[in-house]
């Protein structure tokens, strides 16, 4: 089942809960949530107080994407304010395998992610402790950047070991996701498409979701 993540970083802030309606009424099933703390990555963005604003408009998967420096620090904040899915960077200077068990005894699912630049074989040894793992086909901390193309190697190689180890692990894609290679990224074994900025372009969103939908499945 292809699932969509409309990213919030490209929502408008002004008109909060009426987004997350429109995604709704489009059939998204998760929402995306950059949280960013100027270190790891340059930009800022918001913290607990908005991803509980938001769980308290919606029921939809709060799918939360930490690009902290020290996440270990703010695992339980997050958790109480409604994160369905923490993801935490493969780069940071914490340990990563026990980021994932301590997200998972918060009873929130364990993701974890990596630069570009990071081979994904980084990832291989920790996917029985996850529940995603997700491909960043741009370099994480600004919206709107061109999809990397050599993204669709790294989900393939990454769909491979899951399928060899017999695990199930979601695989979620995110960074310049739109209609143009929806299809694409799904054939190489993306279940999750992180879109921002080609969802809210224009206001359309529930148009924009359900075109990206029609993409990903060929139509």
């Amino acid at each position: 089942m292809i699932k969509i993540a409309p990213s919030f970083l490209s929502a408008d802030f002004r008109a909060l809960e009426q987004q997350v309606r429109s995604v709704e009424d489009a059939g998204a099933e998760y929402i995306h949530l950059d949280i960013m703390d100027g270190h790891f990555v340059p930009n800022l963005t918001f913290g607990p107080l908005v991803v509980e604003a938001i769980r308290k408009t919606t029921d939809l998967v709060l799918d939360v994407h930490l690009m902290i420096a020290e996440p270990g620090k703010y695992i339980g904040d997050f958790a109480d304010a409604g994160a369905d899915i923490l993801t935490v960077h493969m780069e940071v200077e914490e340990d990563v395998s026990t980021l994932l068990t301590r997200i998972r005894e918060a009873n929130v699912k364990a993701g974890a992610t990596l630069r570009p630049s990071t081979p994904v074989k980084a990832l291989f040894p920790l996917l029985p402790a996850l529940d995603l793992a997700l491909i960043m086909s741009v370099e994480p901390g600004f919206g709107g950047q061109a999809f990397m193309p050599e993204s669709l190697d790294r989900v393939r190689a990454l769909k491979a070991e899951i399928a060899r180890r017999g695990l199930d692990v979601e695989i979620e894609i995110d960074g310049g996701i739109g209609v143009d290679n929806a299809r694409e990224v799904v054939a190489t074994g993306a279940q999750v498409l992180v879109s921002g900025s080609a969802i809210f372009r224009n206001g359309a969103i529930a148009e924009n979701v359900r075109a990206i939908r029609r993409a990903a499945m060929g139509g």
